[in-house]
């Protein structure tokens, strides 16, 4: 029998569907009450793999609507007491349960100084919910497994749209109409991925890397390796990586790369071929074949996927990925040890 969390990486191309035809008007109002706000800048609250959706909205609002964007410090405003100033900020909190006090605090302290506040939660009648002005649902359905699949892309596919229509651009808003389509073709190859990550079954240790909007998506996959498989995986930017990290590379050391099709694509490709050189074993989640050919396990995405998109798709060979070594490794997939669906953190 499936696990939950395989059923709800397979279900994601459904979700999104669903979250695109009965949230779309919610989210054109809210960009509408945004446009006429004309905040300053962008705060942004979340924890766990909502922390890494909030990672991809730096760069998408941040490209799309040029906003500057923050990540919040929610410790600033529960235990030391210290809010920032955030009037004529937009504070946008994202959370699957809408639970965690902290993160309710900062639209709480946010709401008092007079801030736009916005709540991206899989639960309408949340605390979160009810303490933003507005409310955005994923609209996924109940998510079982502890580890957060289709409430993490469903949140990046609500940033995606929220930006696009704040923009008001006709042409990024029917782009994101395909993504259920782009995932539904990797989701259509999972038990190859599922195979083909029974190589990593004795892997201990490991890092993943991206770059741009991609960056939020090496966080996510080293966060679902840490948690399902218990692989110390540690996410940086190829930039970051070799300042230093780099050193970590010898002969076998497993390096998990997305290597989207945009700008970045040779600088990214050269850099990895340079570790494929020290003998790094490279897993590759890519569309650029001559990325994927310098892998031991290349694992093809789609190709023409957007890049200010790409995260939505290329974390699901991730997340198929880690499930596959759970599999293999024989832990318990849909509850792993140490950690609880909801966490509350003060």
């Amino acid at each position: 029998m499936e696990s939950y969390l395989q059923q709800e990486i397979l279900e994601q191309p459904e979700s999104l569907n669903r979250l695109i035809s009965e949230e779309r008007s919610t989210i054109m109002r809210v960009a509408e009450a945004i446009r006429h706000y004309n905040p300053r800048f962008i705060m942004m609250a979340a924890r766990g793999s909502s922390d890494n959706a909030a990672r991809y909205g730096q760069y998408v609002f941040g490209t799309l609507n040029r906003m500057p964007v923050a990540l919040a410090t929610p410790s600033l405003y529960t235990l030391y007491q210290t809010p920032p100033r955030m009037n004529d900020a937009l504070v946008i909190a994202i959370s699957q349960s809408g639970q965690s006090p902290d993160i309710v605090a900062v639209v709480e302290e946010g709401r008092r100084q007079g801030a736009l506040t916005v709540a991206i939660t899989n639960q309408p009648e949340s605390p979160l919910a009810l303490a933003a002005q507005y409310t955005i649902r994923l609209h996924t359905g109940p998510e079982r497994s502890v580890a957060a699949t289709k409430t993490y892309t469903a949140s990046l596919l609500a940033i995606a749209l929220l930006s696009a229509a704040i923009a008001n651009n006709d042409p990024y808003l029917q782009a994101i109409d395909s993504v259920p389509r782009f995932i539904r073709e990797v989701t259509e190859r999972s038990e190859d991925i599922i195979r083909a990550s029974e190589r990593y079954r004795y892997m201990d240790a490991c890092v993943v890397v991206s770059r741009g909007y991609n960056y939020a998506t090496a966080y996510e996959i080293a966060l679902k390796l840490k948690e399902l498989t218990y692989i110390l995986a540690e996410p940086y930017s190829t930039a970051d990586f070799q300042h230093g990290p780099v050193a970590l590379v010898a002969k076998g050391f497993p390096v998990l790369a997305v290597v989207p099709q945009g700008p970045l694509v040779d600088e990214m490709t050269d850099f990895l071929a340079e570790l494929r050189g020290r003998g790094a074993e490279l897993v590759m989640i890519s569309a650029h074949e001559p990325a994927l050919n310098l892998a031991q396990t290349p694992l093809p995405l789609p190709l023409n996927v957007p890049e200010w998109l790409s995260p939505l798709v290329a974390v699901v060979p991730g997340q198929l990925l880690a499930l596959g070594i759970t599999l293999a490794k024989g832990y318990d997939i849909d509850q792993p040890r140490n950690i609880h669906k909801v966490t509350l953190t003060e």
